[in-house]
Formats: C-alpha cells, structure tokens, sequence
C-alpha cells in the first residue's frame, strides 16, 4: 500500500496493540507526537485507523482512542488436519471473526463459511495453511515448487474457495502448535523449548530464542526422517521410527500384549488410556513401554537441542499418563530438561496458523513492518 514510513510504523504498533492513544503510539512506534498525528490522520483517510472512543488520562485530560479501521481487513488460517479442517478468520489486531470446523474431505465448503462470516467489505490480507508436509521438491530434485503446488490433493480441494489474489502461505502444522504453545499454551515466558507431537505421526517444533527454526529446506525437526533402527544386521528404513512411535503401533502393541482375561482389546488410543487410568495391568504395561520409547526421543532432542523445555502434543503425546513414564526415561539417558503436556490441545494448529496469518496481513499492509511472532 502506498502508506508513509511513519504511518506504516504506527499500524503496525496499532495493529499489535488492538487499542492506543496517540501517545501511547508515539511510545510504541519511537515517533514524536506530531510525526504520529501526522501518520493517525493518513491511517484515518485510509480508513486502516478509525477512533474508538476516549480515555481519561492521569492530568484529567480525555485521549482519543484508536483502533483498526474497516479496510485493515483480516486474515485466515486453515489447519488442514488428518480427518478434519479446522478454519479461524482474524482481524489484523488478532480479534476472533469466524471459525469453523469439518471433515477433511469438506474443507472447501469450511472455508467458504468462515469467509462468509467476514465482515462484509473487509478485505482479505493474507491466508496460513497448516499442512504435514512442506518440503517437497521438484521433480528433478533441484528446487522447491511453489507453496501452493507443495500441499497435495487436500490443498488443491481446499484452494479453490480461496480468492485468488490473496498472498497464500505454507506452514508447517507442528511449528503452528509450537507457536500457540509459545504464545498461549505451556511454553509462555520461555523463549527456548522443543514441541513433540506424538500422533498418527511424528514431529518437533523447535523455538529458540522465541522464533521458530525452520531450517534450511523447511524440514527442521523431522524427526520421521531420523534412522531407524540403527544396529547391526538391520538397515534403517525410512520413516520407520514413525512407524514404530506412531498411534498405529501402539494399538497394534496393545494387541500383541492383550490377554484373553484381559477383556475386550481397545480399539483406539482413548480406550487404551482410559484402562490404564482405572489400573488395568495389560494397558498401563503398554502405555508405560510406549513412554519410555518417547523418553527416548525426548533424549534425542534434549542431547541436540538442550533446550530446556519439552512440550508434549499431538493425539497420543497430550494424555498425561505418559508423564511419569517419559521423565524418568529422559532422567536417566540425558540431563535435567522439564517436560510438560501440552495446554493447547486439538485447536493449536490453528491458534498457531492465526498468529502467523495476523502477522503475514500487518506485512502485507506495511510493506514489510514485522511484529514479533
């Protein structure tokens, strides 16, 4: 947009700050007061600032309070999950306007809704897309496509409710978790710790220095792609240690273990869990193995990263009852390194995604003001 550099700084005080005074925007932004009435009234005929009301000050004097205006517009975040879509619509200043949620196979009719439920006018500044898997190559090998070829048959069904003209960008889903985790869930106010996500599959969200690594090809802590098994007389197979950590194996497990006095085996992770919190020997004999193989994965991460801090998430790696089991593996292979579960739950990808859009929508307007994220 064709916005001065002050104004464009101002925004994206505002915009992070959801209210302020012109003061408190001359704080935020390093301007002087007139720089910044300056700035409010080009934000206020752009209609990307409007006043809000006022303020009492300390001196009995009222401020005018200013927030965003209709043409800031809003973002989208769409999770595209194994089963279902999950979809949010933000303003720039991060206020909740629609959210949705779907089978997987319907994740263009969610979209379309929670576009509907836009304010009407508003324009669309930017779309996240949370996807498994964002470091496909070209054919030949020597590249990376486009974001929007990287996603696979489920993004092209989901795309085409999309507008066309809107910047659309490709997350990865465990580092949007890491980031909700970050912001909103069990890692605030630690600015380095590791994500593990323990579900269908496996991944590790890593946030150093309050920024997450993504790594040179996107593929920062895939841990899918580490070998296993590694001993003699085998070779490592790829992706196999996702096989082995994933919810798959565990009822598989589960059914190898089962008794015939043990009743009817659990056909789902849930159930597992829910016998062994009410004792059953066979279930917590099985959970407890499978905290132990995390543990181990925990001890992989901790002896790269040491980052002080491990977030457990996903469909398996969230139940609690893995706590126990997973500290004293990690206890006793590698040095001390708090874990915790996640407090984000099923919505952290697209609370993650949100913040990411919210942040990629102030760029698009600012030209390149960056909020911390």
């Amino acid at each position: 947009m064709n916005l001065s550099e002050s104004a464009r700084a101002v925004f994206a005080v505002l915009a992070a700050s959801g209210t302020a005074t012109r003061p408190q925007l001359a704080a935020g932004a390093g301007l002087s007061k007139p720089t910044v009435s300056t700035a409010v009234a080009e934000l206020e005929g752009a209609e990307l600032a409007a006043c809000s009301g006022t303020a009492s000050g300390g001196t009995g004097r009222s401020a005018a309070v200013y927030g965003l205006g209709p043409a800031a517009g809003a973002v989208l975040a769409v999770d595209l999950g194994p089963t279902h879509t999950q979809v949010r619509g933000c303003a720039l200043d991060g206020t909740l306007l629609a959210r949705g949620t779907g089978p997987r196979a319907d994740s263009a009719d969610t979209v379309r809704a929670a576009l509907g439920a836009l304010p009407a006018g508003a324009p669309l500044r930017a779309v996240v897309v949370a996807v498994g898997d964002v470091t496909a190559r070209d054919r030949d090998g020597t590249g990376m496509r486009p974001a929007t070829e990287k996603a696979g048959p489920a993004f092209d069904a989901m795309a085409v409710a999309l507008p066309p003209e809107v910047p659309v960008h490709l997350e990865n889903n465990v580092n949007c978790a890491a980031l909700a985790e970050l912001h909103q869930g069990a890692a605030r106010d630690r600015d380095s710790f590791g994500y593990l996500r323990i579900g269908v599959g496996i991944g590790l969200g890593i946030v150093i220095g309050g920024r997450v690594l993504r790594g040179a090809n996107g593929a920062a802590g895939e841990l899918a792609r580490l070998p296993y098994p590694w001993d003699d007389g085998r070779e490592p197979r790829r992706e196999a240690l996702e096989e082995r950590m994933g919810s798959r194996s565990l009822l598989r497990r589960a059914e190898q273990a089962w008794r015939g006095t043990d009743g009817p085996c659990p056909r789902t992770p849930e159930r597992l869990f829910a016998l062994a919190e009410e004792g059953h020997s066979t279930a917590r004999a099985v959970v407890g193995h499978h905290a132990a193989d995390i543990g181990r994965l925990a001890a992989a991460v901790v002896a790269v990263l040491d980052p002080g801090l491990i977030v457990l998430g996903g469909a398996i790696g969230a139940f609690p009852q893995l706590l126990p089991g997973v500290r004293d593996e990690l206890a006793r292979l590698s040095w001390p390194t708090e874990v915790v579960s996640s407090m984000v739950g099923d919505s952290g990808t697209v609370a993650g995604a949100s913040l990411l859009a919210v942040a990629h929508g102030i760029e698009t307007v600012t030209g390149g003001v960056r909020v911390k994220h």
